[in-house]
This record gives structure tokens, C-alpha cells and sequence, in this order.
């Protein structure tokens, strides 16, 4: 599933050709797309609006409506596991799997394609509140070391299924969390409020570090399905220290990386530069 690289990328991409935009027409070729709302209500919301902004907040893309100039509601832009956006000429065929086609003036058509149909494209009147029960953004003001080690000191949960839960941090998946835990030479299964403040500090700055590395190469493709707009895939996954690499030898050390699961997520360490805290096997 895309993640934060992934979906900043995305949007970025989008960016230059949609916003200012006036949405001239609506194309619906999968309706649960829309999030069961019916096709004559969405298309009513969204037509003779303009795209007056594009952008992200956690894994959304947010498409900000306008009409008369005055806030109309809001397009959010789920892409799940397969979804893609590519902004094409209005009249060009884009295959069996497209899914909603927004038709924009000047020719040009902003277009949701989703091979698994596990995405979604829903038009809300205020989105505040489905944000509002989001954590903060990793790459926000917000998101300072001070507020991660009071709010780690807090819990009492193990770090990675603490940092997928998008109520605590909004963004991060399973990719940049094993990522961002090497770096900070944190183990997944460490308690959130043992860490003392040189490794909530660490780990804050590694969080960022990841973030801002993955999207500068557009984000993360090691399946068929990521692609940014342009059709192209990202190149971060050959920059992973952990991630995929079980069985091969950590660059740091020289370890042989292991996958183990928590919290029912699959894993990736290195048992060496990540120490198990007390209690945990030293094999996990």
C-alpha cells in the first residue's frame, strides 16, 4: 500500500495539472469507488467545481473544491493498494481498470485507475472529521522531538505497532517504520515509554530522514503496481537497509537480517544493531 513518500509524490505530480481547474464532467465506471454515495449525487458535488488546491494529508490526496470562489468541499483520494492518478487529454483511453474519470476544462481529464478496486475517490462536504482522528504529520511543526519523546513517555505499546497506528502518527506503514527503527538501531518490539530522550531524539530525526530520502526518489515501487503519474516507478527500494532484505547482510554489521512478525505485520531487523529488549528472545 502506498505510503507517505508515495502519496506526497503522487500529489506533487498531479499538482501543476489540476489545480485552477474548472471540472467540466464526471466519468464513474466503478461506483463503490465513490464510497457508496450514488452517482447522481457525486456528480451534482463535483461538477462545475474548481480544483482549487492538491494536496496531502497522511495517505490522502486532497483535491480542495470551490465555487463562486468560496469553499465547496473537498475530494479525498484514497489510493490503497493498487490505486494510480495520471492526468491525461480528456479523450485518451486508459484501459479496462479505470475507475472514476474527472473531465477538466482546457481537455485535460484527471484519471483513477485501480486495478484491485480497493481504492477510493469520495467527495465530502468537511473532511475534519476524518482528520481529526489522525496523529500528526512526520514531516509537520507539530511532529517535534519534544511532543515524540512526551507522547512515546505516555505509552506503553511496542514502538512499531505504535508508529503504524495512524491515530498516534499519521503516514507511516510497515515500509518506512522497519526503516526508520534500523536507523535509530531501535527493536520493534521496544516499549515506547522505556526509550530515553537521546533515542526518542534519534528516532525522531530518522523518521524525518527516511521521509524526506524517500520522497527526493519518488517513493518506494518493489511490486508491479506503484507507479507516480508519470508512469514511472519510484527507485527508494534500493536504498532500504531492512526492508524485503531478510536473509542477506546488514550493510551496518554484517548480520544476516531476519523477518519476524509483529503485530501481525511482517518485519525486517537486525538483531545485531537492534537488540531485543529484556524479556524478548534473543531468536525474535
Amino acid at each position: 500500500m502506498p505510503e507517505l513518500p508515495e502519496v506526497e509524490t503522487v500529489t506533487r505530480l498531479i499538482r501543476p495539472g489540476v489545480e485552477g481547474r474548472l471540472i467540466r464532467g464526471v466519468k464513474v465506471h466503478w461506483e463503490r469507488t465513490i464510497g457508496g454515495q450514488s452517482l447522481a449525487a457525486f456528480e451534482e458535488a463535483v461538477r462545475g467545481k474548481r480544483i482549487a488546491r492538491a494536496w496531502r494529508r497522511a495517505k490522502y490526496v486532497v483535491l480542495d473544491l470551490q465555487a463562486r470562489k468560496r469553499p465547496a468541499g473537498q475530494l479525498l483520494i484514497h489510493l490503497r493498494m493498487t490505486g494510480r492518478l495520471h492526468v491525461v487529454d480528456s479523450g485518451e483511453e486508459i484501459g479496462p481498470y479505470e475507475r472514476v474519470r474527472l473531465l477538466l476544462e482546457k481537455g485535460r481529464a484527471l484519471s483513477f485507475v485501480d486495478v484491485r478496486k480497493f481504492g477510493r475517490f469520495v467527495y465530502l462536504e468537511d473532511s475534519e472529521p476524518t482528520f481529526s482522528r489522525l496523529g500528526p504529520e512526520p514531516l509537520g511543526e507539530e511532529f517535534t522531538r519534544e511532543w515524540l519523546g512526551s507522547s512515546l513517555r505516555a505509552r506503553r505499546r511496542a514502538l512499531k505497532p505504535l508508529l503504524l497506528d495512524q491515530s498516534f502518527l499519521s503516514g507511516l506503514g510497515n515500509i518506512y517504520v522497519d526503516e526508520a527503527l534500523f536507523r535509530a538501531r531501535l527493536h520493534p518490539l521496544r516499549h515506547a515509554n522505556k526509550l530515553k530522550k537521546d533515542q526518542s531524539d534519534r528516532l525522531h530525526a530518522e523518521i524525518r530522514a527516511v521521509l524526506g530520502e524517500a520522497i527526493e526518489r519518488e517513493g518506494s515501487s518493489f511490486d508491479a503496481f506503484y507507479r507516480t503519474p508519470e508512469g514511472q516507478p519510484g527507485s527508494y527500494q534500493h536504498q532500504f537497509q531492512v526492508y524485503g532484505r531478510h536473509g542477506q547482510a546488514c550493510h551496518a554489521c554484517g548480520a544476516t537480517l531476519k523477518k519476524i512478525t509483529v503485530g501481525q505485520r511482517g518485519t525486517h531487523v537486525c538483531l545485531r544493531c537492534q537488540r531485543p529488549p529484556r524479556g524478548v528472545p534473543q531468536l525474535l
